[in-house]
């Protein structure tokens, strides 16, 4: 695999260069493919897990994991926190509302804002699926060192935070 400085240098040749025909990025060495491509493997593996056993989808689990941690919080919020499309949060909230594994409650300051957070059922149901979620992350990480784990958590972080910054700038 190539060094980031012989990519950085092909970015460089690349940008100075007339158009060309060849293929200019190989997605087998291509960050942004390799961390999707990941995380769709990883998020499918536990998905099976708790789609047989608890008739949960992938949107439907963050979406318990995050009330769990932040009860409370908006679908507006929800979206932010784990990164997933409005409108998936959206039809995912609907499906555990008519579940009743969550409650909607509407803020006392502005009616027009709806405030989510786990029924007694869904607390039941997070608690039945966090320890397998846990089992597997576990199994997931067991070949590593610890300190291969706390370089991946750096590098996570390092990630998160380059591409909030780029994601600001593209605002501007």
């Amino acid at each position: 695999m190539p060094t980031f400085q012989e990519r950085n240098n092909k970015f460089r040749q690349l940008m100075t260069s007339p158009i060309s025909r060849q293929a200019l990025i190989r997605l087998s060495n291509f960050v942004p493919y390799r961390l999707a491509t990941l995380s769709n493997k990883i998020s499918s593996a536990i998905a099976v897990a708790y789609s047989a056993r608890f008739s949960l989808n992938i949107p439907q689990w963050r979406i318990l994991c995050i009330l769990a941690e932040h009860p409370g919080i908006s679908a507006r919020e929800v979206a932010e926190k784990t990164a997933m499309d409005k409108v998936a949060v959206s039809r995912a909230v609907n499906q555990l509302l008519d579940r009743e594994l969550l409650r909607r409650n509407f803020d006392s300051g502005d009616r027009r804002r709806s405030i989510l957070e786990l029924s007694d059922a869904g607390f039941e149901v997070y608690n039945q699926v966090a320890p397998y979620a846990l089992e597997y992350e576990r199994r997931l990480l067991s070949e590593m060192t610890e300190e291969d784990v706390a370089n991946l958590d750096r590098a996570i972080d390092a990630l998160n935070a380059s591409a909030d910054k780029i994601s600001k700038e593209e605002e501007l």
